[in-house]
């Protein structure tokens, strides 16, 4: 009987092919290769931007001085610097909102300066004053009364504007008799959070990076000049370059980096407490600008209830710094209110 043979089976002597890998099991030691380039890849950039964050943080080491001729007291215990303004009449004393300093009243001040004393300093924190914390509403409020005992201030009218607002609300529910008039300019004087993003990226951005991010953007031309048109609108001057020296200057003073990443969220207190201040009887004012896109359209309206303060001033044409584009209007609103 003759066999039939198996037409699959191996001819005789030869060896089977191996069954082909599955394509999975092919593709895992491509795909670790790529995972450990892709892992050197970010090694080396990390390095590399952590050598250059060293050096050019080494490069950009020194700080400025304060401007020739700049005026400073000791109020509270802090170095602070100040301007005035004037010779006569009852006094005014303008407190400036974040990132902001003194110099951001330059518009106004003379204005007011024809009929009052008016006088202007750097909180800590900001400008050209010593840097000291915390850096809060209660302890700024105290350095603002301690101004007011350096220069002998019995009673002012107290001008804050944005976060300022919050700190001569804060003085003058320490010291209601130091208070002879409140303006709250483009601000509401609340607690509200504004800054709190700012809490969470210094837990995350760790030096030397946030340092060197820090003096990227203060010297950077482009980046002031689009904050500033950010915040005061087309009708604000341009600013040439003693301008944007005028903004960058301040965050390059000693210890201005550090305080700037100590701060938490916006200087404010919380509503009720700022409610109390409608039983404080002196002339208040709210001064808004009409396009400021920092609070609500209702804000105005809300803050000047909550404190006891007739109908806001809204500035058409006005962005939150009303006191650069609008120094006139502002000035008028200050005068109405000023004894």
């Amino acid at each position: 009987m003759t066999a039939v043979s198996d037409p699959s089976a191996s001819p005789s002597g030869a060896t089977a092919a191996p069954a082909p890998e599955p394509a999975g099991r092919r593709r895992r030691p491509r795909l670790r290769r790529w995972g450990r380039r892709l892992l050197i890849a970010v090694v080396v950039l990390l390095a590399a931007v952590t050598v250059f964050s060293f050096a050019y943080n080494a490069a950009t080491a020194g700080r400025a001085k304060p401007p020739a001729g700049a005026l400073f007291t000791e109020a509270d215990g802090v170095r602070t610097r100040y301007r005035e303004w004037g010779a006569q009449g009852t006094p005014v004393v303008l407190v400036h909102g974040a990132f902001e300093s003194a110099d951001t009243w330059s518009r106004v001040a003379p204005l007011l300066a024809v009929r009052h004393r008016v006088y202007a300093l750097d909180l800590t924190g900001w400008g050209y004053s010593e840097r000291r914390g915390p850096f809060d509403a209660a302890h700024q409020a105290a350095q603002l009364l301690g101004f007011l005992d350096a220069m002998r201030l019995d009673r002012a009218t107290l001008v804050g504007h944005s976060s300022g607002a919050g700190v001569i609300a804060a003085a003058a529910l320490k010291a209601p008799g130091r208070a002879a008039g409140l303006v709250f300019l483009d601000g509401d004087a609340l607690d509200t959070g504004a800054g709190e993003g700012a809490d969470k990226l210094r837990f995350v951005l760790r030096d030397p990076y946030r340092t060197t991010v820090t003096r990227l953007v203060v010297r950077s031309d482009w980046a002031i000049r689009t904050l500033y048109r950010a915040q005061c609108g087309p009708s604000c001057p341009r600013l040439d370059e003693a301008g944007v020296q005028q903004w960058r200057r301040p965050f390059q003073m000693p210890g201005a980096e550090d305080a700037l990443w100590q701060m938490q969220a916006v200087v404010g207190l919380p509503a009720g407490r700022v409610a109390e201040l409608a039983r404080l009887g002196v002339p208040k004012a709210v001064v808004f600008g009409a396009d400021d896109d920092v609070f609500s359209r209702g804000s105005p309206y809300e803050t000047a209830r909550r404190i006891g303060a007739p109908s806001p001033v809204i500035i058409p044409g006005a962005h939150h710094l009303s006191l650069v584009s609008h120094p006139r209007q502002v000035a008028d609103a200050v005068l109405a209110t000023a004894p």
